[in-house]
């Protein structure tokens, strides 16, 4: 048994499942509205059909097909295994950690996992009483992705969830309505952790209903928001919010964008209020630690800290105290902390560069990489190799189809010390980035390597 799970004790107090009146909405596309009620009948239904295994990974690609997989494998006491990414290699590693574990999945998979339950074309109905889970019961491991080094577990009991999505509902004040349900569109998927909290536990535990879709393209995404009947809450990514933003699209009146996973830049932020009409308000957290503070970023450096939440600088991160942790968080993140609690990021201990005397960061690197016209996309990164004299180098890949490798590193120079010149730089069709838009580290090296050879 993973140390993760025998480090928790459960005691067995029944606390509900969803929230609010059986007659809201908790989903919703283009075809049909589905109340809660329905929902749980699905649930009861589904929970019944489910295999007696410990574990479930639920890779269901419908965002309602997954909450009610999710929670019909809650009602039977299954753990929600949440690996950092889809891929077949990623399952089979954690599959091979936690034995006693199957797959569940709304489509055929080819190659498909082992132990692959597939839901039913339709999802069957079953009456009963309330759903119901134990308040520490431990709904969910999350993984991390990897982006600074190997994937770590993560314990999730639903206690903590509970606790975490009051506060999400709090950060969310003004874009959230007090008293009718709010639509929520996103691009992220639902096996993340950002995508757990925004689009899976708000619409259990709080008056919020969900597309079903995961829309990716500014199309989709513009075609999913005139969905719903009310302004919709978006949420999304740097990555997708810039793609939409270049688009040019008219969409609907919104009841604000959500943004988070990687840093967004203030430009940006302020571009797309001005563009839709509304908020643009990032979120800030980790699988580790779920959301724990929010920012207005186009007007705001500082990040407010969600209610009870405390930070604690430390030589090597961040201590993050909150009231859904058991006990503090240490994360690499380096953080000035105001008198008043909030907080302004100075970078993570593993982004910053000390060369020849002379410091930076990575993410401010990446910054004045952007920052250069015609870059599209791009990301500077440290490679793992020393050089000759000791000394590891910078790199950059670069998706900026109108410019010539040399030019962009002009660009850099009149911006950058020598030093932080990174060579090699290579320009590539796409960066490697997940779902969510993160950049994996060995796939940066990977693709490095690849766009040398």
């Amino acid at each position: 048994m993973s140390a993760v799970v025998e480090s928790l004790i459960v005691h067995a107090v029944p606390v509900p499942l969803t929230c609010g009146d059986r007659a809201r909405a908790i989903a919703f596309d283009a075809a049909q509205t589905i109340d809660l009620a329905r929902f749980e009948r699905q649930v009861r239904a589904l929970a019944e059909s489910l295999p007696p295994s410990r574990y479930a990974i639920n890779l269901c690609e419908d965002r309602y097909r997954y909450l009610v997989a999710f929670c019909a494998a809650a009602v039977r006491g299954q753990t929600t295994l949440m690996p950092s990414s889809r891929a077949p290699a990623e399952i089979e590693h954690v599959q091979a950690h936690y034995r006693d574990s199957y797959c569940l999945t709304d489509v055929a998979l080819s190659p498909a996992p082992p132990h692959c339950v597939q839901l039913p074309a339709e999802l069957h109905e079953l009456d009963g009483g309330p759903l119901q889970i134990d308040e520490d019961a431990l709904a969910a491991i999350g993984f991390t992705s990897g982006s600074t080094g190997q994937p770590r577990a993560y314990a999730k009991t639903w206690q903590s969830f509970r606790t975490s999505t009051a506060q999400n509902l709090a950060a969310f004040a003004g874009l959230i309505a007090d008293h009718d349900v709010t639509r929520v569109v996103a691009t992220v998927p639902p096996q993340h952790m950002y995508g757990m909290e925004m689009t899976v536990l708000l619409p259990l535990l709080g008056p919020v209903a969900v597309h079903s879709a995961r829309p990716l393209f500014p199309a989709d995404v513009a075609r999913a928001l005139h969905d719903s009947p009310t302004p919709p809450l978006l949420i999304t990514t740097p990555v997708h919010l810039r793609a939409l933003v270049a688009a040019g699209l008219e969409l609907p009146p919104l009841a604000g964008i959500v943004s988070a996973t990687a840093p967004l830049p203030p430009e940006l932020a302020a571009e797309a209020e001005t563009r839709f009409g509304c908020e643009v308000r990032e979120v800030f957290g980790s699988t580790e630690t779920c959301v724990f503070a929010r920012r207005r970023t186009a007007r705001d450096a500082a990040w407010t800290p969600l209610p009870g939440v405390r930070l604690a600088p430390q030589p090597d991160g961040t201590a993050v105290h909150a009231p859904h942790l058991s006990e503090p968080v240490v994360l690499a993140d380096l953080m000035d902390v105001h008198a008043d609690g909030r907080f302004e990021l100075r970078g993570r201990n593993a982004d910053l560069l000390d060369i020849a005397g002379k410091r930076a960061s990575l993410g401010d690197l990446t910054r004045k990489l952007l920052a250069v016209p015609g870059v599209e996309d791009g990301v500077v990164f440290q490679l793992d190799e020393a050089d000759a004299i000791g000394v590891r180098r910078i790199a950059a890949l670069v998706v900026a189809p109108g410019l010539e490798e040399n030019a962009i590193l002009q660009a850099l120079r009149e911006q950058l010390d020598p030093v932080f010149l990174p060579r090699p730089l290579r320009r590539v069709a796409a960066l490697p980035r997940n779902e969510t838009g993160k950049l994996p580290r060995q796939a940066l090296h990977d693709l490095l390597h690849a766009a040398h050879a």
